[in-house]
Order: C-alpha cells, then structure tokens, then sequence
C-alpha cells in the first residue's frame, strides 16, 4: 500500500497534511527517512510521524533589532542582516522580519498579504543581507507591488546585489535568461529547468582575485534581477559554473577550490557560514509621492572583510 494512503487509514491527518509531512522529511520507515508519499509500505514496517506543534494563527510581535534606513507612513525600508527569515513559514514560526514588524510597526502595516506576511512586498533569503522594503498601508502595499511585478520594465525599480563567486566569467558582463522551477528530486531547491518560470538576472564582473593556472580563483559581480524568483541569482550563477561562495546549497562540488585562497580569505570564508550575497542597491518609486528613492547598503562585516582579504588580480 502507498505509505500516504496507510497513515490516512491509521490517523486523523488529511492526505493533505500527511503529504506535506512526508514531503518535508517527518516520516521515517524502519530507519530511513522517506520523502516520497507513494512509497509502498510492507506488512511490518515501522512506520513513525513526527508532526510539529500546531503554528500559531496569527503572528505575534517580537522585540527583534532592526537597522531601519528609511521609515515614513507609507513605507518601511530595513537592511536586513544574515540569519533572518522574512515571515513565519514552516520550521520558522517565530523570530522573523514580520515578528519584529510588527512590535516596531504596531498595527500599521498592511495588511495585503495575508496574516502571516503582512506588508511584504519582495523577499530575501534566510542568509542573504541587504535592503528591502515593506509596506505599512494598503495603498502602499498596491502601489510597491505593481512596481516589483513590473521588475523596472517600465518604471524606477532598481535592485542590485554583490555576489563573491568562484571562478570568473571569460566576459566582462552578460545576461543569464534560463526558465527556473522546483528541483525535480530535491523540495528545497530550485533549479534550471525547461517549462519553469521565465528568470533574467544581468551580471557585471567587479573585481577578480588570485589566479591559479592563469585562471582566477574568485570574483565579486553585481547582479540586476529583471524577474524576481526563489534563488535566482544562487541559481543562475551556479548554472553558469559560478556558484557563490559559501553557498551549502548550489556550491557543494566547490569546497576543494577554498584551498586556493590566500590564507586569510579561507578563514574568513569559514567564519562566513552562508552564501556570499548581499542586496546592495534598491531603487523605489514611492508609494504615495511617487518621489525616486534609492537606498545603499555597505557590505556587511562578514564580507567585508572576505573581500578585504582577497588576493586581488
């Protein structure tokens, strides 16, 4: 019997829920985690389903710092450090950017996208830092939203990211325009794939460093998203062969290449514990005055002083 069908049968889940369970890794048969909900199951398995606490319904505002750059009725703009999710979601119920949204914002943000995602308009990776911002009214919310649903096409929207990669493209700059979807066998990344979503990111070489067989070790490029998916830029680069720095995700078959750096940058990078990208430039149209508003962030302490460390070419 199909193992979603045999837990349906022996508890009060839905298929539903017990499908997300085994999709998430909370199911084990034997010794092994099982991940696929069609698994067939044999007479004597056994058969174990962590299910996590129930999440609360509505989150609750928690005192949580926030380095605010810009802050009015509107709109809130945060540089955002590393560590931090943006909303509660599974595995991440409490101690997020909306968490702490909400005590600093009281009942002023918007409330557009739902309980859990109020006044979030883009998002950031847990580890990635940077700039970006929130909306504190509906109107506000409408407005930001149309802007980055247009990716800058038409209108003010700019954002741009520094990203520390192995290697370096044979070309100054370039365009990366590969569909992205959900990996085929693995739910928690995504990858090129062919029927997935439309994904642009335009990419510039900034700085080259070191040089091994004449080749160099590492880069730091500027990234420009033109479409706003989930890893884009963690995806895209990998797919050209230049996989970020520290990124335990789409750079694991780039480990060996950290003995290549200069000795301070190899202990910098180990210190670093995440993928090296940092949302640098954000350009918006304001909500409600329509004034041009661009934000700058300096790199972050931890890739400050990666890049400090850097053997330059």
């Amino acid at each position: 019997m199909r193992l979603d069908r045999l837990l349906a049968t022996r508890t009060a889940l839905s298929r539903t829920r017990l499908k997300a369970l085994v999709l998430d890794g909370a199911v084990t048969v034997g010794a092994r985690t099982i991940r696929d909900p069609g698994h067939r199951v044999n007479a004597g398995d056994a058969i174990a389903v962590d299910v996590p606490p129930p999440e609360p319904a509505d989150p609750l505002g928690e005192n949580i710092p926030l380095k605010v750059v810009f802050e009015d009725d509107a709109m809130i703009v945060i540089d955002k450090p590393a560590g931090l999710v943006v909303h509660p979601a599974a595995g991440h119920p409490t101690g997020t950017l909306v968490n702490a949204l909400i005590a600093h914002c009281g009942e002023s943000l918007s409330g557009i996208g739902g309980v859990k995602r109020p006044g979030i308009v883009h998002r950031l990776d847990k580890d990635t830092t940077g700039l970006l911002v929130v909306a504190k009214t509906d109107p506000a919310h409408q407005a930001l939203a149309a802007q980055f649903a247009d990716h800058g096409r038409t209108g003010m929207l700019k954002r741009g990211y520094l990203a520390f990669v192995w290697g370096a493209p044979d070309r100054p700059k370039g365009t990366i325009e590969a569909p992205i979807a959900r990996h085929p066998k693995s739910r928690d990344k995504m990858a090129v794939r062919a029927g997935g979503r439309l994904a642009i990111t335009h990419w510039q070489v900034l700085e080259r460093f070191g040089k091994t067989s004449g080749k160099p070790v590492a880069s730091l490029i500027e990234c420009r998203l033109a479409t706003g998916r989930t890893h884009q830029i963690r995806v895209h680069l990998a797919h050209i062969g230049h996989p970020l720095l520290g990124d335990a995700t789409y750079g694991t078959g780039f480990k060996t290449k950290a003995g290549q750096l200069p000795p301070a940058a190899r202990e910098a990078l180990s210190g670093l514990g995440r993928q090296a990208l940092h949302a640098y430039l954000l350009a918006v149209q304001h909500p409600i005055s329509g004034e041009l508003l661009e934000f700058r962030s300096e790199l972050p302490v931890d890739l400050a002083r990666l890049h400090r460390s850097m053997d330059r070419d």
